[in-house]
């Protein structure tokens, strides 16, 4: 039987990562019973983020109060992502990244038949790798060496080719009452918010596909 998973998603969300590979854990448990398509979308947890986005000390000093408060919230989501297998490394990221770019190449690469490698090649590149996603050529390499066409991501970048994701994730988000994310849709039906367990996603799989 086949599934579909519509996810609500932002490429700088570590929490997004980490509902990643649980869902990849759950999609593994039902391997020869389901065929389970995956579909990502836009999400900007930052929507007013200057393009070329802005000191992540600074950034997370004002989202959090303080410095101090941030490093302790990163401390719990390494302690997390360690469980996963995704080792964190936020001391590497200087800057938080404007997002746009990164969804306007997951978009393509859903053309292109490798969005779940683009999507994590930038979870790789940023949390782990420290990489600025934001800046063009950076953002560029990563895509490329996940599987999309170089020359297709160059040519979009130069466009207005797939903005029109941007605003219809947005009208998405709208319409399902997302507030933050990681945010799954199961068949359409059912709605997980949060990095659930893979059991969750289990159960939600049965409940979706009796």
């Amino acid at each position: 039987m086949n599934l579909t998973v519509d996810v609500v998603s932002d490429v700088i969300c570590p929490w997004c990562y980490i509902g990643k590979r649980r869902l990849e854990t759950a999609i593994a448990a039902v391997d020869g019973q389901h065929e389970v398509r995956v579909h990502w979308h836009p999400f900007q947890l930052n929507p007013t983020m200057p393009k070329s986005g802005i000191s992540r000390k600074e950034y997370r000093t004002q989202k959090f109060g303080s410095w101090e408060r941030s490093m302790e919230l990163d401390a719990q989501v390494i302690a997390v992502g360690e469980s996963e297998g995704i080792h964190f490394a936020f001391d590497k990221s200087e800057r938080t990244p404007n997002t746009v770019d990164a969804h306007r190449c997951i978009w393509l690469a859903d053309q292109q038949g490798c969005q779940d490698t683009v999507v994590e090649g930038l979870f790789r590149a940023y949390f782990i790798d420290g990489k600025d996603i934001g800046k063009r050529q950076t953002l560029i390499e990563v895509v490329a060496e996940a599987g999309l066409d170089r020359q297709a991501a160059d040519a979009m970048l130069d466009s207005d080719d797939g903005m029109s994701v941007i605003s219809t994730g947005r009208e998405m988000s709208q319409r399902l009452g997302v507030t933050g994310v990681p945010f799954f849709v199961i068949n359409h039906t059912i709605s997980l918010s949060g990095a659930q367990a893979p059991q969750t996603f289990l159960d939600a799989f049965e409940q979706a596909n009796p």
